[in-house]
């Protein structure tokens, strides 16, 4: 039990104002995903771009009270709330949470590593729910926020924790272990992920074995020299230091020498892999349903510390066979019906609930929000209390229509029939489900699948997602925020950004973009032209939006759904006024283009009085922001024309700016600006292709994810003899016997025709596979002579991680601009959220 007055006992801060003392149960850090206001505590962090103190009066006004604060505020203005002065948000987080922990005697699990750190996490949950009641992070919730908020979840029906912690640059392990204080550890890998902040290996493994200081016993792979070297030195270090003849036993795995557990054999074989070992010299045996080295690895983790804790060989061995797929992310996805459907169908806790429903509320483009949930195995709280919790957060995150399976869930009913305007239907098993489906129950709605892995709820996924093209555009939402964040960090806190959702978002999709970006608290969007933004409106799209190339016949439509107009002439501007006096309106926000060097649209020096004179006549229109383009901001070559630009904006604007007597926005760089011309971002910049990914100067493409993958599947395998020729004109000839594939792709999805015969290629099985023959409208041919494991099914990578759309551009001539804004609308996109 927590309120203000012992919270501030723990952090030693002051309380400010104390007005009773509700229960705390929930730690509150966004402001955007505020589910229970009265036992809420928001913890105002300050990082270099948010300041969360700027939210307190909208949470309080939705009924938070309690409140952690580094920064005066005016308490007159909350007279019901309890507030927490202290110097540092972030420490206070940490100081209450490792507060928090260190009240259980449980044992917890600590996971860090490069790779695997999620995997072994979720499998040692697999192997271990039967056996314990499991608290663990949700999801990959492993940073300096992420994981306080992990082990806040600790409670005391808990017999077992399995926590994962990840960092970036040094000094971030001596918090995480505070609040985590492993008594076992897992160390899964080390290799070059995330390996920015740090010197070395050597460093980046050290730091992360900070995690282990006060462990038991380390769970490690000694085949990574690096890591072996340091846990060695690392475990004398920490015995000199504790004053004990070591630090945490150790607990070492091998393939190549003499470790606990010596691997002796690994066999693949039909997608199932047997490793064979030695375990204090007993042969013993597991098999996993998995052949990739990544989960060999990662099973071989967990076999490790099942050992440990002294499981019988026989368990071990039949839970191991039973393992599955972790699903890493949130998948939303085209529906029947004009539904959206985000697909988490491979896990169901009370933690992984609230992500997904975040993600749910997230979706803005239909009114109305479904769930089919399943029970909630292994929680650790009668049925009474888990759905009576489970329905209040339904309640809270504004659910519209609940689909419940299993009997658990069913029984328990009426916790969900309380709610007001809520729709339900229960069924005691996916069978009966569906057995009576009916797809006409479903229309414009955006539909949440969240299930237990016994439900398997895959088969409802299935049914409810329209059927698609074998060739997919896999969108990575996730990989867009960090980009956005990554360009936010260049900027000034009061610089505004505007976010380029043009051409179908650059060819990533409309309202799924843009959801993500009002989510994410982007100042402005930009559209080319009118019905885009239309569009988005009818999604839900409620912020600022700019239309760049607004033509007579769109004016309706623009003042009908409070679009923004880019105004770049004297005719243009004639017209929409005619238009906005005829609509009654006034003040009716317009965007000013300026012509500094591009010329292509704009005003030019001389049209600024005039111009200013007709702005100025009547209070029609109020000019939001005064801007120009850049014609070369990438290119070191041309800085001297960029300049000249800049200067001759500057002066336009000012003089614009001057003559109508009131501060407009001005902006002028572009995504390459923002990284080679930091003296042009003035009071907003215009985020575009660098969003997806791409950075045209070249300049900050390490830092920078992937966003798109292209992938299509091989329909065909073909053997061919000498002197056999492929696709249309017989303009390929094999010269020795030769293996063709037949993909699902061709130029009306998008895959240029001057890729073919060599020039373009794709990845199959890791291998680049070239394009032989022409490509055809709807598929094309690969060479895979080289590779001989292929298999129809198998997927062909067009772009993406390991095969970049800049590479395919340079291969067709072209830019990455084009090859993305021309993938087919009949291309599926999928979106996901890790």
């Amino acid at each position: 039990m927590y309120n203000a007055a012992s919270i501030n006992k723990t952090l030693k801060g002051e309380l400010l104002q104390e007005t009773g003392f509700s229960e705390i149960d929930h730690l509150l850090l966004d402001s955007r995903k505020l589910s229970f206001p009265e036992t809420s505590l928001f913890i105002a962090l300050v990082s270099q771009r948010r300041n969360a103190h700027q939210y307190i009066d909208e949470l309080y006004r939705k009924g938070v009270s309690n409140f952690i604060v580094s920064e005066a505020v005016p308490l007159e203005n909350y007279p019901n709330a309890n507030f927490i002065l202290v110097k540092d948000t972030l420490q206070a987080l940490h100081t209450l949470v490792a507060s928090h922990r260190h009240q259980f005697q449980i044992p917890v699990i600590g996971v860090t590593g490069s790779n695997g750190k999620t995997i072994v996490k979720e499998w040692l949950y697999q192997l271990l729910e039967k056996d314990y009641n499991i608290v663990r992070s949700p999801k990959s919730y492993n940073s300096q926020i992420g994981v306080p908020l992990s082990v806040w979840q600790m409670k005391p029906e808990h017999q077992l924790a399995i926590f994962e912690a990840g960092i970036s640059q040094p000094g971030e392990m001596v918090s995480l272990e505070k609040i985590i204080r492993p008594t076992i550890g897992i160390f899964t890998n080390i290799g070059e992920a995330h390996s920015e902040g740090f010197l070395n290996i050597r460093q980046k493994i050290n730091e992360k074995l900070v995690l282990f200081a006060k462990s038991d016993i380390l769970i490690y792979c000694k085949d990574y020299l690096a890591l072996n070297e340091c846990v060695l030195a690392f475990h004398n270090q920490v015995g000199k230091k504790e004053n004990q003849e070591g630090g945490p036993e150790l607990f070492s795995w091998s393939r190549k020498t003499d470790a606990d557990l010596r691997v002796i054999t690994i066999d693949k074989k039909d997608n199932h892999t047997r490793i064979d070992g030695l375990y204090k010299q007993e042969p013993l045996h597991i098999s996993i349903p998995f052949v990739d080295e990544g989960s060999i690895e990662n099973a071989i983790h967990c076999w490790a510390l099942m050992l440990y804790m002294g499981k019988e060989q026989e368990v071990i061995q039949q839970r191991m066979d039973l393992l599955s797929n972790i699903a890493m992310r949130l998948e939303l996805k085209q529906g029947i019906n004009n539904c959206s459907v985000i697909n988490d169908s491979y896990n169901l806790d009370l933690g992984s609930l609230t992500i997904a429903l975040d993600f749910l509320q997230q979706q803005q483009q239909h009114a109305t929000r479904t769930v089919v949930l399943s029970d909630i195995l292994q929680s650790g709280k009668s049925d009474a209390t888990l759905y009576e919790e489970v329905a209040d957060l339904l309640q809270k995150k504004g659910i519209n229509k609940l689909l419940a399976i299993g009997k658990n869930i069913s029984r328990e009913k009426k916790s969900f029939l309380q709610i007001e305007g809520l729709k339900t239907l229960f069924f005691n098993t996916t069978d009966e489900y569906i057995q009576q489906f009916n797809a006409d129950d479903f229309e414009n709605e955006t539909i949440l699948v969240k299930g237990s892995r016994i439900f398997q709820f895959e088969r409802i996924g299935k049914l409810l997602e329209q059927k698609a093209h074998q060739t997919i555009l896999e969108i990575n939402l996730t990989a867009i925020a960090h980009n956005v964040k990554l360009y936010q960090s260049m900027l000034k806190p009061d610089t505004k950004l505007m976010a380029m959702v043009k051409a179908f978002s650059y060819g990533s999709g409309s309202f799924e973009i843009a959801n993500l970006l009002q989510f994410h608290g982007v100042d402005y969007l930009a559209v080319a032209y009118a019905d885009e933004g239309v569009e988005l409106r009818r999604a839900g799209i409620t912020m600022p939006i700019m239309v760049m190339n607004p033509e007579p016949a769109s004016f309706d439509a623009i003042l009908h759904w409070n679009l923004e107009p880019e105004i770049y002439s004297m005719h243009i501007l004639l017209q929409f006024m005619e238009e906005v006096s005829a609509a009654g309106k006034t003040d009716f926000p317009i965007h000013v283009k300026m012509d500094t060097g591009m010329h292509r649209l704009g005003f030019v020096k001389s049209d600024i009085p005039e111009l200013a004179k007709l702005l100025t006549a009547a209070p029609l229109m109020k000019v939001q922001s005064i801007f120009s383009h850049l014609a070369a901001s990438e290119d070191p070559e041309k800085d001297a024309l960029t300049q000249q630009q800049g200067r001759l904006f500057y002066d336009m604007s000012h003089e614009l700016q001057k003559a109508l007597g009131y501060t407009v926005i001005r902006h002028i760089a572009n995504s390459a600006a923002i990284t080679r011309h930091p003296e042009l971002h003035l009071d907003m910049v215009r985020l575009g292709i660098g969003m997806y990914g791409i950075d045209s100067s070249n300049g900050i493409q390490d830092q920078l994810r992937n966003v798109s993958t292209l992938k299509t599947t091989i329909a065909q395998l073909k053997q061919l003899e000498p002197g056999d020729t492929v696709g249309y004109g017989a303009r390929w000839e094999a010269k020795v016997p030769s293996v063709t594939a037949t993909v699902r792709i061709g130029y009306a999805d998008g895959y240029p025709r001057r890729l073919s015969n060599g020039t373009g290629k794709m990845l199959v099985r890791g291998k680049l596979a070239p394009v032989v023959g022409a490509v055809a409208m709807d598929m094309l041919m690969l060479d895979v002579t080289h590779i001989p494991e292929v298999m129809e099914g198998d997927a062909a990578i067009v772009f993406g991680e390991e095969l970049s759309v800049q590479e395919l551009s340079d291969w067709a001539e072209t830019i990455p601009y084009e090859i993305l804004t021309g993938i087919s609308q009949r291309v599926k996109r999928v979106y996901f959220q890790e």
